[in-house]
């Protein structure tokens, strides 16, 4: 058993591979509200919050995420994260220093997982010293020691999600949350209070599914949905609220290939006391039509949610205190919820 300091906390940072950095220039401030931070000719880094950096871009011609920088608590839980995966049998590298200054931590470790993804496990984030200034006015990121969001991996096979929660689950020690075989096979796994940091698709293809990120205002999203909605082809998924995390969001097609779920309002989970179980709802209580699903397994959502609104199957709304006005009234529903609860 692996203690929770001998494991990786949160996801730190990504890499990602463009064949243009105008592109993501633009998307990445205008749309994200990311701060771009100028690095060379052929890259370019984006903060989102007081780390100096969240997201590389390298303009390397490719497309997709060419690294996932995974924080251990110091550098002793970096130690003892590098000596289990040797005694898996793991290869290991120690990054060297000139890679540490580049991703502006104090040090971190390289691997690879099961699909071939590099992971760099890392310890001591750089924090600037300005403030950070998004690229358009947003009120700013949910991270701290949620990490910057979460990964979602396109998936081809069963036995490739076998081998790959063997992998995160077994050996480097993330949680189950929870998981759902309809209308496609989805796992989630949990680090921190996150309900997921990292979450396996099974689509037909290996591949980066989409990086998630949480703002603090509900009218961030509804001001992004609006920039995304006036590009042609930009949204991947519509706007709805998931039934794993509550979270409210949408999703748009970066210029490398892989999409950004951009949203609010997610739920945090007492990680000590979580039992994983079975969600039968489907993956979104409303909403979310996804242009990268077949017509078919599109239908078989939409029956789940309407399924949903016909059984009543709502979830309150996951506010942060003081980030909210109490209306005057009552609520019969939520009265009611309440009720059954004190009753069982």
């Amino acid at each position: 058993m692996t203690t929770h300091a001998a494991v990786p906390q949160a996801l730190g940072y990504v890499g990602v591979r463009a064949k243009d950095l105008d592109d993501w220039a633009r998307y990445g401030s205008g749309l994200l509200g990311l701060q771009r931070i100028d690095k060379s000719r052929n890259s370019l880094a984006f903060r989102m919050d007081d780390r100096k950096q969240r997201i590389v871009i390298d303009a390397d011609g490719g497309e997709g995420i060419a690294f996932f920088g995974w924080e251990a608590a110091d550098a002793a839980a970096l130690d003892a994260i590098a000596a289990r995966l040797e005694r898996a049998q793991i290869k290991v590298a120690r990054g060297t220093r000139a890679l540490a200054d580049e991703r502006r931590v104090a040090d971190l470790i390289v691997l690879a997982d099961p699909l071939g993804n590099r992971l760099e496990i890392f310890h001591g984030a750089e924090t600037a010293s300005e403030p950070f200034k998004p690229g358009r006015s947003i009120s700013g990121f949910r991270t701290g020691p949620l990490g910057m969001g979460h990964v979602v991996l396109n998936v081809d096979s069963a036995q490739t999600i076998a081998h790959l929660m063997a992998f995160y689950r077994d050996t480097l020690g993330f949680r189950l949350t929870d998981y759902y075989d309809h209308p496609f096979v989805a796992r989630f796994l949990h680090l921190n209070p996150r309900h997921h940091s990292l979450a396996f698709i099974r689509t037909g293809k290996n591949a980066v599914h989409h990086l998630m990120m949480e703002l603090f205002s509900f009218d961030d999203v509804g001001q992004a949905y609006d920039i995304a909605l006036g590009e042609a082809d930009r949204v991947g998924v519509t706007l709805g609220r998931h039934t794993s995390d509550y979270i409210t969001s949408f999703y748009s097609w970066t210029p490398s290939g892989f999409m950004v779920e951009y949203g609010w309002g997610a739920r945090s989970i007492d990680v000590d006391a979580w039992q994983a179980a079975e969600r039968k709802e489907g993956p979104s209580l409303w909403g979310h039509d996804r242009v990268w699903l077949s017509k078919e397994d599109n239908e078989k959502a939409r029956a789940l949610r309407l399924k949903n609104a016909a059984e009543g199957y709502r979830r309150p709304v996951q506010v942060m205190a003081g980030n909210y006005e109490v209306m005057a009234g009552v609520c019969p529903w939520w009265d009611a919820v309440k009720a059954k609860t004190a009753a069982q």
